[in-house]
């Protein structure tokens, strides 16, 4: 691509990204606790507190290091004045994009996009790893 292509392109996808900074392609479940926490003003042991769970627990989640029963993310999402759905793939009612009064310039946004592209690429390579050791498994156990 031409360089004024590539810049072009990258200020087109930088709307994009505005739109759907809490969508499904660009963040994760972690990211949409946190923003909707900070949204309502509570700190990770405030909502750790409310939700009855521990400090460290809620850390993990918003590192996306493990992720809530059903009834703490119904919980949650009360406490948080967001939908269960929003929380866990970014569509329905949750929080706005926030407010970002510095642009991202093209060669960052660039950079951002890669590195989206490049999650989504190791997610499916961890979820075909996942199906591939599954097979095995069960051809393991016929055998």
């Amino acid at each position: 691509m031409e360089p004024d292509h590539d810049a072009a392109e990258a200020a087109g996808q930088a709307s994009e990204l505005d739109e759907n900074w809490y969508g499904p392609d660009m963040a994760t479940f972690g990211d949409r606790v946190a923003a909707a926490r900070d949204h309502a003003g509570m700190s990770q042991k405030e909502l750790a507190r409310r939700l009855g769970v521990k400090h460290s627990t809620v850390r993990g989640w918003e590192d996306d290091l493990s992720e809530p029963r059903a009834n703490k993310l119904s919980m949650m999402s009360g406490l948080l004045n967001v939908s269960m759905v929003w929380l866990l793939t970014g569509e329905g009612d949750g929080v706005s994009a926030p407010v970002d009064e510095t642009p991202i310039s093209a060669d960052i946004n660039a950079v951002l996009i890669e590195i989206r592209d490049l999650k989504t690429q190791i997610s499916g390579a961890a979820d075909r790893l996942g199906r591939l050791e599954k097979t095995l498994r069960m051809k393991l156990k016929g055998e």
